[in-house]
């Protein structure tokens, strides 16, 4: 078999094959039309979307608090409502925190879900549920990951909107609960549908390592060995007309397109945006990240995953927010804004979340010492309650979807689950929510147990 070794990202960013699968195997199964490659494109062959649309999905790893964000109660006990005050938006009746003033110019554009909640506080459970919908006994205890995240389904139902594009990206990297890919991964699909990891943008000589072709190996080559297989393309039109074989044929040709077109290489390079854009959306890995994210979706790529750490607030939860909050509010303000001026927002879907919320009273700063021995209070895990922001994509702006009781502790009105969000983002790809899977005994199992999407936004 022939095999193009796309060289490593440098430093964390490279943890073997699996990280370079989507070129890897892509390319390697160019040169085989062995029966362990037909049997992998069997996934390929789902329904295609009805729209042109795509989805940027900024995951805060570790979930922010919705009581110190988008879900403040500032009539609550101080115990409850935490150390910031509310402001008001351009949008009447949705407030947010006073570290999100770039943001709550902008409400008009995105819409707030308060009601999520999924039941559970363990960080890997969360996520599970969170990006798959799934529970499958999946926890701190059991961390494997046992279903298909939403970016590797759309992967396999539409691929990328663009010929030369990867149609699922994770930038810096998919990642969730320090797994990689976690659950952002493919599983039981084939790493072929694994988000393709860029490395952090905001560094300096930023560049795409796996767009390089390794030593020995040019251009001209590897258009030789493609002419091969179309010799041996000729033995098999008989075959044209199953469904197994065209999705091949697909994926072999987005495998070749990536490494050999000017598309990527030309999306990647985020130097071409201007300084002071650039400066608009943060010199650090969250802002540089999300501008990445909109040259990604307006070359042509499906689902774009923006991946932010460090967001488990246990404690000193002062210091690290008045740090990390406005370069969310900054990122996020601007590629609302951004997408709109280039007349992007209205096929671009954006979300914000995390695996779940925090608890709505406040710790006392101690982690089991003495009171605030850890500098300020935090917020512990919380499954019941967690606010989710979604914009664009035909989503409707400035909406509240539901409410939590006074104390932020459950749903009010309008209880929400991942399942009715992943309907809503199936409803903006144009991909049946209702579609089915077979699982490895060949039954057929719902992607969602719940296709119903929220309709107040749609």
């Amino acid at each position: 078999m022939f095999r193009l070794d796309l060289g490593r990202t440098a430093g964390s960013y490279c943890d073997g094959v699996s990280r370079r699968s989507f070129l890897q195997l892509g390319v390697a199964g160019m040169a085989s039309l062995g029966l362990p490659q037909i049997l992998r494109a069997k996934a390929e062959s789902a329904p295609e979307s009805r729209k042109n649309t795509s989805v940027i999905m900024v995951w805060l790893d570790g979930a922010f608090g919705h009581m110190d964000t988008f879900d403040m109660k500032p009539e609550a006990p101080e115990a409850y409502r935490g150390l910031w005050k509310p402001i008001r938006t351009n949008v009447a009746g949705i407030d947010v925190t006073e570290l999100f003033p770039k943001q709550a110019r902008v409400a008009d554009k995105f819409s707030v879900i308060r009601s999520l909640h999924h039941g559970t506080g363990d960080h890997f459970a969360g996520a599970h549920r969170m990006l798959t919908t799934k529970e499958m006994g999946v926890s701190g205890a059991n961390q494997e990951g046992k279903f298909p995240a939403i970016g590797s389904l759309t992967h396999r139902a539409v691929g990328a909107r663009r010929r030369g594009m990867p149609g699922y990206v994770g930038v810096p990297y998919g990642s969730s609960v320090g797994l990689r890919p976690g659950y952002f991964g493919a599983n039981s699909l084939g790493t072929q549908h694994n988000p393709f990891d860029t490395g952090d943008p905001s560094g300096d000589g930023f560049r795409i390592q796996n767009l390089n072709l390794a030593a020995g190996l040019n251009l001209s080559k590897l258009e030789d060995r493609r002419s091969l297989i179309s010799h041996f393309d000729t033995r098999r039109k008989s075959l044209e007309h199953l469904p197994d074989i065209r999705a091949m044929d697909r994926f072999h040709e987005e495998a070749y397109e990536f490494v050999t077109g000017a598309a990527a290489r030309t999306a990647f390079d985020i130097s071409r945006e201007d300084v002071r854009l650039r400066d608009q959306y943060g010199r650090n890995t969250l802002g540089q990240s999300a501008l990445l994210a909109r040259r990604l979706v307006e070359a042509g790529s499906t689902f774009v995953t923006v991946h932010s750490g460090g967001w488990d607030h246990h404690w000193d939860l002062k210091a690290s927010y008045e740090r990390m909050l406005p370069q969310v509010d900054a990122a996020m303000a601007t590629l609302f804004t951004d997408l709109e001026d280039r007349g992007m927002l209205e096929t671009t879907m954006v979300i914000l979340c995390g695996e779940f919320g925090r608890t709505p009273k406040m710790n006392d700063g101690g982690n089991g010492g003495p009171a605030g021995s850890k500098g300020t209070p935090g917020r512990d895990h919380w499954g019941d309650a967690m606010s989710v922001v979604v914009g664009g994509g035909g989503i409707k702006g400035g909406t509240v979807v539901g409410s939590t009781d006074k104390l932020g502790e459950r749903p009010k009105d309008r209880p929400l689950t991942p399942c009715n969000l992943h309907a809503t983002i199936y409803d903006v790809l144009g991909i049946d929510p209702k579609m089915q899977l077979l699982d490895p005994t060949g039954r057929p199992v719902n992607v969602l147990d719940d296709p119903t999407p929220i309709q107040e936004l749609l």
